[in-house]
């Protein structure tokens, strides 16, 4: 248990840089972007397997047993919240998490401002709800506490940094996924960094599904339907 508390502490503390202009500002200064992006991204996705290798080789202990209900809601969840955080992240973003610079917000914006937090609190209430177990809630249930206080604080931080440029992006885009697309505030747009996201997210998708997943986790995803 020591391990995941580590390996989770590791990874929590990796992903609070972006919401941090200054530490990341230094960093990009010091590499270049394109570094940093490779190096950030590189070890984001070695974190997180150990977060994951670390819980698989935790003594189980069920809390919940899950059905095909919970199987499926995962593998529609997870998805989605890759996209989120995949387009959020090349996305300029002046809201929110992000990897680009800029002022004009991309058209992942137009789903939610705040789409990288959200697409970790998606796939991490996804995995939740496919593993009943202690080291599954610790882990996933975590990582999901740490995504919706995150979208509280980056809300504050923009408000705050943003000055009068924030009432346009605002007006312009929702906290909660849809809201302002629905209530009409927003248009559905299409650019190439949304498009680059879902590319990304089919690929990456297709390759879990197909065996990626089981041979890094030991879980099949498409065998656990039948339970």
């Amino acid at each position: 248990m020591t391990q995941i508390v580590l390996a989770l502490a590791a990874f929590l503390l990796l992903h609070s840089v972006p919401a941090l202009p200054t530490i990341r500002g230094r960093l990009t200064a010091a590499l270049g972007l394109r570094l940093y992006l490779l190096v950030y991204s590189t070890t984001s996705v070695a974190l997180l397997i150990w977060v994951l290798h670390a819980a698989w080789n935790t003594e189980y202990v069920e809390i919940w047993r899950p059905d095909s209900r919970s199987i499926l809601a995962n593998l529609v969840l997870s998805p989605l919240g890759l996209f989120l955080v995949t387009a959020g992240l090349i996305s300029p973003n002046p809201a929110s998490i992000s990897f680009m610079t800029g002022t004009t917000p991309g058209a992942i914006t137009t789903l939610t401002r705040h789409p990288v937090l959200w697409g970790f609190f998606l796939w991490s209430l996804g995995h939740l709800a496919a593993n009943g177990d202690t080291r599954s809630l610790l882990v996933f249930g975590g990582l999901g506490l740490f995504s919706a206080v995150g979208i509280l604080v980056a809300e504050k931080r923009a408000r705050r940094r943003m000055g009068e440029d924030w009432l346009p992006v605002e007006r312009s885009t929702s906290i909660f996924p849809l809201i302002a697309l629905l209530s009409g505030r927003a248009k559905l747009r299409l650019d190439g960094h949304l498009v680059a996201g879902l590319a990304v997210t089919l690929l990456v998708t297709l390759w879990l599904l197909a065996g990626g997943h089981a041979a890094l986790f030991g879980a099949d995803p498409i065998l656990a339907l039948d339970i």
